[in-house]
């Protein structure tokens, strides 16, 4: 189900607006999921990026879900710890605590798009801050996500994958598994 065996990491992904930040929401779901995060909630609806990220599970194998929910249902229903990603926050270096105390409890990881709202940095367990300059909410969730994990989701293998790359120092190599043939 996830990546320590009992707990759930999910990102939240607050203030989509479809017609405006299409592109990074696809690219927050891409790292959510590529450096270890279990799943995403996003509080608008977008049916196109649900059709794109199911499709790329599907290739690239795992267990990632998204889902729509209104974000004040998700901070209020959260049993775990709830970590807003911002750069106004403490420094990562709290990360080690984190990972303490998440041991046995969920984590949702909260990342902004337009202003987000007072309310967030109140419920959150944790307003951390990657860095104190400004930058995407997409490089704050993979640094975040890298850390947490010390590395070890970077190559992470997912047997269920239709495609994996092969690390190549020139040129590029994709396994398709479904039909037994390599491209380079």
């Amino acid at each position: 189900m996830d990546n320590q065996g009992e707990i759930l990491i999910a990102v939240l992904r607050m203030g989509h607006r479809p017609q405006r930040d299409k592109r990074i929401t696809t690219h927050v779901c891409l790292v959510a999921r590529a450096f270890g995060a279990d799943g995403i909630f996003i509080w608008r609806k977008d049916k196109k990026i649900k059709e794109n990220l199911d499709k790329l599970v599907k290739a690239w194998g795992g267990n990632f879900f998204i889902n729509f929910k209104n974000y004040k249902k998700i901070l209020d229903e959260w049993k775990g710890i709830i970590v807003h990603l911002t750069m106004y926050g403490e420094k990562i270096d709290k990360i080690k605590e984190i990972r303490e105390k998440s041991k046995d409890k969920d984590v949702l990881l909260v990342v902004g798009a337009e202003k987000v709202p007072p309310e967030v940095y109140e419920k959150a367990d944790y307003n951390i801050s990657v860095g104190s300059q400004p930058h995407s909410e997409v490089a704050a969730l993979a640094v975040f996500l890298d850390r947490f994990f010390k590395g070890k989701n970077l190559y992470k293998k997912f047997e269920d994958a239709g495609m994996e790359i092969l690390p190549s120092a020139k040129g590029k190599i994709v396994i398709e598994k479904d039909f037994k043939t390599q491209r380079s």
